[in-house]
């Protein structure tokens, strides 16, 4: 979206997110998809613009979609995860990867794939949703980086397990499939554990994860929304921030001086 297009920060409301930053002792961020948008990344769910408005995700991105049609499922994801490979971090993921070195945020909880909360040099990360970095092996459980990945196609267009011929699919939870355990834990108890809980780009909608910012808050924390569009938690939100998360961020950076 051009600049002069962009809704300006709220100078009040990137005072109070500011202040909030500041005075926790336990600052976590929680992100979506709406913070790796100016990164050049759709969306899933934007009427008229999200990826899901150009295809049914039933027919592609589930675990029984990969298995009952792996051809169609690498032909939609294949070039998918070879244009994200490419995308460089926002300012956005700067500025909590800046957050986080001088202290004032514990960790980034993500449901993104995209591995650009690492990239902008953000160190405690949580993929709850996995990650485009590996595939592994659906029969063997081999495990191939993404450089390897895409030597491993067949003449019919799926990715096989060099060590036993099984089908190889990305580390990357599908629909029908739960969420890694370890890394949902974590993020749990960082949530239970955050006296305030910065979600970012998301519409907090998706479960689990969406039920994290409700752990903060039963714990006497509190929450802050930067994001486009409602979420259940605006009314809960001791911040409402809905303009264009990289100038909101920016301003919150520059705020805590």
């Amino acid at each position: 979206m051009p600049s002069d297009q962009r809704q300006a920060p709220s100078r009040a409301g990137v005072e109070r997110l500011a202040e909030l930053i500041r005075e926790s002792e336990s600052t976590v961020a929680l992100t979506g998809a709406g913070i790796s948008e100016p990164s050049g990344i759709p969306d899933f769910r934007t009427p008229g613009e999200g990826l899901w408005e150009k295809v049914d995700p039933m027919s592609v991105a589930t675990i029984d979609a990969f298995h009952g049609d792996t051809r169609r499922f690498w032909d939609f994801y294949r070039p998918r995860f070879q244009t994200l490979s490419g995308k460089r971090p926002n300012p956005a993921h700067e500025v909590l990867a800046a957050l986080e070195r001088r202290g004032l945020l514990d960790g980034v909880i993500t449901q993104n794939i995209d591995r650009l909360h690492g990239k902008a040099g953000s160190e405690r990360v949580i993929e709850v949703h996995g990650s485009i970095a590996s595939a592994s092996c659906t029969s063997c459980d081999a495990r191939f980086q993404l450089g390897q990945v895409d030597s491993l196609f067949d003449d019919d267009g799926i990715a096989t397990c060099t060590c036993c011929a099984g089908k190889v699919k990305p580390d990357v939870v599908l629909f029908g499939e739960l969420l890694p355990q370890g890394a949902m834990a974590e993020a749990q108890e960082l949530c239970a554990g955050a006296q305030l809980l910065l979600c970012v780009g998301s519409s907090l909608e998706v479960h689990p994860v969406a039920g994290l910012p409700e752990l903060t808050l039963r714990e006497g924390g509190r929450i802050a929304v930067v994001t486009k569009g409602s979420t259940p938690y605006d009314g809960e939100a001791a911040v409402r921030l809905d303009g264009d998360v990289v100038e909101e961020l920016t301003a919150v950076l520059a705020a805590l001086g």
